[in-house]
């Protein structure tokens, strides 16, 4: 229960696109919970994708807590396309998102961490960056893929500093984003949510989809000083999915 006492973490990308557990929650509602579990928490509004934004919720986040142990990178969008479909103001939008919101993030505050003498990044990937799901969305796999190559690169090039950096790579879960994304529902079950959850419960070797608190308990490990020896490390969550025969 208290295996992050004293340590202040940073969650860009704490909202969702609906009600339910998704990979971030609704950032509000999460402050809620947090403060009348007794801990400590605020919200912050800020477009990831500009550093000067980027920049003022680092200096927010400093302001209030003085500190900052841990970063997890989780903001992510999908759209749906083949690299002949997709358009290129979607592309534009995809990796502005999904990879430079973490550039950005990591940019502003791997110094902080390397003054305090240490810190660890966790970056919300997913396996699409290291396999065809069959079904076409290549910005969003490109991007993550990216974000994998940014993981290993900045883990080694920090790891003097005590700046551990890692990646989590979630499988098919079972998160608002997932229920609220049209195209995703078109491609599995021509619009048909409920037969779309079963459909991706098929594809799963468990038999059944990951939650939100399965990339939570993952990350806690990562946030924890139980990895303190873990860096550049891609955590594969998927209940078995990328090691199945024929995936």
């Amino acid at each position: 229960m208290e295996r992050l006492k004293g340590k202040t973490a940073m969650v860009v990308g704490a909202g969702s696109i609906g009600p339910g557990w998704g990979n971030g929650k609704a950032a509000q509602e999460t402050v809620d919970i947090i403060t009348g579990e007794g801990g400590t928490a605020a919200a912050f509004t800020a477009d990831v994708s500009r550093s000067v934004d980027v920049e003022a919720m680092v200096a927010a986040c400093l302001q209030a807590y003085g500190r900052i142990d841990v970063l997890d990178n989780n903001v992510g969008i999908a759209e749906m396309g083949s690299v002949v479909e997709v358009t290129e103001a979607e592309w534009d939008r995809v990796f502005a998102v999904n990879l430079k919101s973490a550039f950005l993030a990591m940019k502003h505050v791997i110094p902080v961490m390397a003054r305090q003498g240490g810190g660890s990044i966790i970056n919300i990937s997913s396996i699409a960056s290291i396999r065809h799901l069959g079904l076409s969305y290549v910005s969003y796999g490109t991007s993550k893929a990216a974000m994998n190559q940014m993981t290993r690169t900045t883990a080694v090039e920090f790891a003097s500093k005590h700046v551990r950096v890692n990646a989590i790579l979630p499988g098919l879960m079972k998160t608002p984003m997932v229920e609220h994304s049209a195209g995703l529902a078109s491609s599995y079950a021509a619009g048909d949510v409920e037969a779309m959850w079963r459909a991706r419960d098929a594809q799963v070797p468990m038999g059944h989809m990951g939650d939100a608190w399965d990339v939570a308990n993952a990350a806690l490990f990562l946030a924890s000083d139980e990895s303190k020896y873990v860096t550049g490390l891609e955590l594969i969550v998927d209940g078995g999915i990328t090691v199945k025969a024929g995936s």
